[in-house]
This record gives structure tokens, sequence and C-alpha cells, in this order.
């Protein structure tokens, strides 16, 4: 016989997505580091016209994107994470939650204006 519990539901249960979304995109901003710190040192200067040159390339501008929008996933996450365990007035909770996914899509705006404007 299978023994029942009251479980009383309560949030939505995001825990395993969350969990592996948190090191999908830890491991993407590692790697995109690597690609980077790789691309930089084999330039034979560091200076600002160098820097300029390499995200004038597609190649380089693509990964960049999408390190950037891992790291906004990643900080999405943590801050709903944070936010919902720390922030127990629900409106408060709810107008920082906004706050932050603004803040997230406006650095992602601005994202792509700095990476396609150069």
């Amino acid at each position: 016989m299978v023994a029942r519990h009251n479980r009383m539901v309560v949030g939505a249960h995001y825990g395993l997505r969350d969990w592996v979304m948190q090191r999908v995109t830890a491991v993407v901003i590692a790697v995109y580091t690597i690609f980077l710190l790789a691309v930089l040192a084999a330039q034979p200067t560091l200076d600002f016209i160098t820097w300029r040159s390499v995200f004038t390339h597609t190649w380089i501008r693509v990964p960049t994107f999408l390190c950037l929008l891992a790291i906004y996933l990643h900080t999405w996450v943590g801050m709903r994470d944070i936010l919902m365990d720390y922030i127990k007035p629900t409106m408060l909770r709810l107008a920082l939650m906004v706050l932050v996914v603004v803040a997230l899509i406006a650095y992602t705006v601005w994202t792509v204006q700095i990476l396609w404007s150069l």
C-alpha cells in the first residue's frame, strides 16, 4: 500500500528546469570566456584599435551576443530565486521582478545596439 502525503502546492515548481538552466548558462559563459581569451591572445597588441577590430567580425559578435544572453538568463534565474526567498510581500516581490525583467530586456537591446553599431 502506498502512503499518501498531504502536500500543499506552493510556487511554480521551476526547480529542475532552473537548476539545469543555471548549469547550461554557466557552461556557455565559461566556454565563451576561454574562446575570447584565445582570440585576444592571438592578437599582436591589445589596444583599443585591435579590440574594436576583433568585434567587427560576425564570428565574434554572435558568440558574444549568445554569451550575454546566457548571462542575462543566468541573472534572471538567480534574481528570481533571491526575490522569491527573501521578499515576502507579494506586490513588492512582483514589482521587483518586473524591474529585473525590464532591466534585462533593456540590457539585451543595448547589447544589440553596441555589438552591431561598430
